[in-house]
């Protein structure tokens, strides 16, 4: 049975790729994860910085005080097998790949996911993305997106391949106050 446990209700969390560089990916990832009241721990992974937004920064998962429940990496897409590499070596067996550039780039693209592949089913992972929007789950205040916005608690789930769709629903879902839990892509 496979079981999703580590991305949707995780206890701990590396940010691949955090950084302080407001705009960015890593900027609002970092931010959604440590501002909106998501009760785990969360630990930024930065090889070049120290600190980010006021939190101790971590140059790989090697050095994380733990192992994580989940990884969410948003790096270049050319370094995206390596860290899930280590993820895999360290034990992190979910994980988030909000990075883009793979098949939907073409050939060489499509080289870089079937290495993902390879490496998820090496160490038995389970993997959202790649080139996603990452996950919201309400109920633990845990936005794991690009998208700085907050979801109340609700009845009704919403999963989608389309990262685009489901900004859509988002956008409505905070307009209406509905509760809605929002996830894209899940890789086989």
């Amino acid at each position: 049975m496979l079981s999703l446990d580590k991305i949707f209700s995780p206890k701990s969390i590396a940010i691949i790729g955090a950084s302080d560089e407001e705009g960015s990916v890593g900027y609002i990832l970092t931010k959604n994860l440590t501002e909106m009241g998501y009760g785990g721990r969360v630990y930024p992974v930065n090889i070049h910085k120290p600190e980010i937004l006021g939190q101790k920064a971590y140059k790989t998962v090697d050095d994380l005080p733990e192992i994580v429940d989940l990884a969410v990496i948003a790096i270049p897409a050319r370094a995206v097998p390596d860290v899930l590499e280590q993820c895999g070596k360290a034990g992190i067996t979910g994980v988030i790949i909000i990075s883009a550039g793979f098949k939907e780039t073409g050939p060489e693209g499509r080289a870089l996911e079937e290495k993902i592949l390879e490496i998820k089913k090496k160490y038995d992972q389970r993997i959202i993305g790649p080139n996603c929007l990452g996950i919201i789950h309400p109920d633990i205040n845990l936005n794991a997106t690009f998208i700085g916005k907050k979801l109340e608690p609700g009845s009704i789930a919403f999963i989608s391949q389309s990262g685009a769709l489901g900004a859509a629903i988002l956008d409505l879902a905070t307009m209406r106050t509905s509760g809605l839990a929002i996830s894209c892509r899940l890789v086989p």
